[in-house]
């Protein structure tokens, strides 16, 4: 078995190493294809309301009544193999709503799964190089070896129905639809492996009586049904790549229905526009949205990267 890495990890090694140069960019800076019309300003932001912007993907900024909450971080140019300093993979369409040095320093970052797209080692490295060992971060059942290496105040793994309080905060894990291995060879939870397979989170967090779900990365699925009445006030939940990966990846009506069944009030659409991920049209998830949001009884608080919303 050790070898069997040994082989898989050099492979890796030299194919990087051949590639490298024509793909590697740690700027931060992205070169993307489409222009963003909007972009926080969070130093503005008032820490006695809950405000929340969509910074990319499922990268969302929180000020939770004064606490930096960050879910999901990844704020450079290419997602997919760390190698020499840079990634070796995909490239944004749309540049993060905030750059990394623009991002305030988080209390605790969010993080749903081992997923490039979700857990970016070089966004991960880069905050707590800024900041070393002054944040907490939570993350799922055994994900927590791809980032224990880094300078955190504190690492916390919590799985299903696992319920944390921290910094007064209280965060619950909660179960999705969704596979979690982050290269193919790896055990994960959709093959079976329940002990010693690779896990994926949702989790409701509650601070100073509202809640929030950050709904991680799912299909369609009844597993919130548990909440419903948790009184939830706003659902951030994933609407793109699912076309063709519906197994994986639940559509925005989809999306609509889960947090409509748990009568969340506001309803914040992540995981789109940001990085080639399903074949569906650019616009398509959000344009989707919106043409049906009206018949479910729920409120769209955001529908571009860069706004930002206020619960007060």
């Amino acid at each position: 078995m050790k070898r069997r890495k040994f082989i898989k990890k050099s492979l890796l090694a030299v194919g990087a190493t051949i590639l490298a140069p024509l793909f590697i960019n740690s700027d931060s800076k992205a070169k993307p294809r489409v222009k963003l019309n909007y972009k926080p300003e969070p130093d503005k932001w008032n820490d006695n309301e809950l405000t929340l912007a969509w910074i990319g993907q499922s990268t969302v900024l929180i000020n939770f009544f004064g606490k930096w909450i960050l879910t999901d971080p990844v704020l450079f140019e290419r997602i997919g193999l760390y190698f020499f300093g840079g990634s070796i993979g995909p490239a944004r369409i749309t540049p993060p709503a905030l750059e990394v040095h623009e991002i305030p320093k988080p209390d605790i970052i969010l993080l749903s799964h081992a997923h490039m797209d979700h857990m970016d080692y070089p966004t991960l490295k880069t905050i707590t190089e800024h900041y070393p060992n002054e944040i907490d971060v939570i993350t799922a059942y055994l994900t927590k070896d791809v980032i224990d290496e880094l300078p955190w105040k504190s690492l916390h793994v919590i799985d299903w129905n696992d319920e944390l309080i921290l910094q007064d905060i209280r965060f619950r894990a909660n179960e999705v639809k969704h596979f979690g291995w982050r290269f193919p060879w790896e055990k994960d939870r959709s093959r079976g492996y329940m002990k010693d397979g690779r896990s994926y989170n949702a989790y409701l967090i509650e601070y100073k009586g509202k809640k929030i779900l950050f709904g991680g990365d799912t299909s369609l699925h009844d597993k919130f049904h548990q909440l419903k009445d948790e009184n939830v006030d706003v659902a951030l939940m994933p609407i793109g790549a699912y076309n063709p990966w519906i197994r994986n990846h639940c559509n925005p009506e989809q999306a609509l229905q889960m947090a409509t069944e748990i009568n969340a009030k506001y309803f914040i659409p992540m995981h789109t526009k940001t990085f080639q991920q399903g074949v569906e049209p650019f616009n398509e998830p959000i344009d989707w949205m919106k043409r049906v949001a009206a018949n479910y009884n729920i409120q769209i608080g955001l529908d571009e990267i860069g706004q930002t919303f206020v619960l007060s």
